[in-house]
């Protein structure tokens, strides 16, 4: 019997993308310094803080929005 199905894709970063997490111990301003297929680094564009980690964010949407966001 047909059953609904949640499908994700992993997203394809590129260097120089801004994005935000919407959630989770990440959440917030990030732009993707690197992303060679499974390892991605971010940096905070207001500490400057980076991070290199396993990729794990999956495209949800694409929106035109102040970035980086004042809370």
């Amino acid at each position: 019997m047909p059953q609904k199905v949640l499908l994700f894709k992993p997203y394809e970063f590129q260097a120089g993308q801004k994005i935000y997490i919407n959630g989770g111990k990440r959440k917030g301003d990030w732009e993707v310094v690197d992303y060679d297929g499974e390892k991605l680094t971010l940096q905070c564009p207001v500490s400057g803080v980076k991070l290199s980690i396993g990729q794990f964010c999956y495209f949800v949407d694409e929106v035109i929005q102040e970035w980086p966001q004042k809370d």
